[in-house]
């Protein structure tokens, strides 16, 4: 087996020597590694590799001081990114790998016990003026911060909002619309029907659906190249720019804890349901390097402890349900930059959750702040930030982190 894997190896290293040595690209650093366009113009592919590199250090608090720290490396992210047109330009595509152990962890009976190397597999049609079909599996128009690729992030990693409230990806189809009311005012809709239980889930659907809707206002016009969803004033914008955004995710008869995220709700005789709503209202602002991104989030169920088919509830000696339990709450996120002109830029975000009682999940607050360096924008970048926790309002754990990207 590992002979086999050598001689691969071995005949794309030779591959790539005679392709370099009969043609050299026009295309630069960032651009991607691969740029394609068929001569009757019938297709396209760019092929774009990405890695993402952290060394983390994490200091508890034990309710006295602050314990020795825990370190480790991480390779964070590991990807394999192709998107381009088939056909036609009005049908595009993207395809997105993960090969990090955090990409494809997560596979159990629901994937064919398979790793999710899926990330992100769509097609988009522009099949009438300003309207867009999209069908596979990618991100659903929910929360601003997680349509934001985690190649443009401001920061080493999402925040915390993101993490407990996110809808994330899922498989089914979207629909997507622009409307122009002038030349700066402009509307954008979109919406989702998804099976509601995640990326990659091979097994069908155990509840109802999911759908997704975001309405997107830009008041000044749109970001330069586009760059609503890219963290930090890298294109340093001449005049204000700003999008408003709000979402209304609805998940019928959920089965997971965090709507198509989360874990299994079950019962002795099966799995649980309940419907699950999740709002989102944010904003993004930036101009001459300055940006800011602000985010609220609020969950809700309609009966979010899982009960049996009788009603009841299994509890501890304390009385506290031990059942699985829907994380109801809110949480708000904000964070701003300025970007110098030397390509260095000074962050600083706050986050707080704060949950329903029931879910017996502690409130939090964090404060970080960071530093980074753009080589070549977000394609190659160096970052490093430092957050301070506090856990229902008791000191909490300290975080350093520092890392790089590189993305063709």
């Amino acid at each position: 087996m590992k002979l086999r894997y050598i001689a691969l190896l071995v005949a794309l290293f030779v591959f790539i020597l005679k392709a370099n040595a009969q043609d050299t690209t026009n295309t630069s650093y960032g651009d991607g590694l691969l740029n394609l366009v068929a001569k009757d113009s019938s297709w396209s592919v760019k092929f774009a590799p990405r890695i993402q590199f952290r060394a983390l250090s994490t200091w508890d608090h034990n309710g006295e001081q602050y314990t020795k720290p825990d370190q480790k490396f991480l390779i964070r992210r590991a990807r394999l990114k192709f998107d381009g047109f088939a056909y036609s330009p009005k049908l595009k595509y993207k395809i997105e790998l993960g090969l990090s152990s955090r990409d494809i962890s997560g596979g159990n009976q629901f994937t064919s016990d398979a790793p999710r190397y899926i990330l992100d597999a769509v097609l988009m049609w522009n099949f009438y003026e300003n309207f867009e079909l999209w069908a596979g599996q990618t991100k659903l128009p929910g929360n601003l911060e997680r349509i934001v690729s985690s190649g443009n992030l401001q920061l080493i990693n999402r925040s915390l909002l993101n993490r407990d409230f996110n809808v994330d990806r899922d498989l089914g189809i979207q629909l997507h619309h622009k409307i122009k009311f002038s030349e700066k005012i402009i509307l954008r809709e979109k919406f989702a029907l998804s099976q509601g239980e995640g990326r990659n889930i091979t097994s069908g659907n155990l509840g109802g659906h999911q759908y997704t809707g975001r309405l997107e206002l830009f008041p000044f016009g749109d970001f330069t190249n586009g760059t609503e969803y890219v963290q930090s004033d890298l294109k340093r914008e001449q005049t204000p720019k700003l999008m408003i955004g709000a979402a209304y995710d609805y998940n019928d008869n959920a089965v997971k804890t965090r709507s198509n995220q989360g874990s299994y709700m079950q019962t002795s005789t099966g799995f649980y349901e309940t419907d699950i709503s999740t709002v989102f209202v944010d904003a993004m602002f930036k101009y001459k390097g300055f940006s800011f991104m602000g985010e609220f989030s609020n969950r809700d169920a309609d009966n979010p402890i899982a009960t049996e088919v009788d009603g009841s509830v299994a509890l501890d000696e304390d009385g506290n349900p031990t059942n699985d339990v829907v994380l109801v709450g809110n949480a708000l996120n904000l964070q701003a930059g300025y970007l110098f002109k030397n390509n260095y830029e000074l962050a600083g975000r706050f986050t707080s959750l704060s949950f329903d009682e029931i879910t017996k999940t502690q409130n939090q607050e964090q404060y970080t702040i960071g530093i980074s360096k753009y080589i070549v924008g977000h394609k190659l970048k160096v970052q490093s930030d430092f957050s301070y926790n506090t856990v229902e309002n008791e000191k909490g754990p300290l975080a350093f982190r520092i890392g790089f990207d590189l993305h063709f």
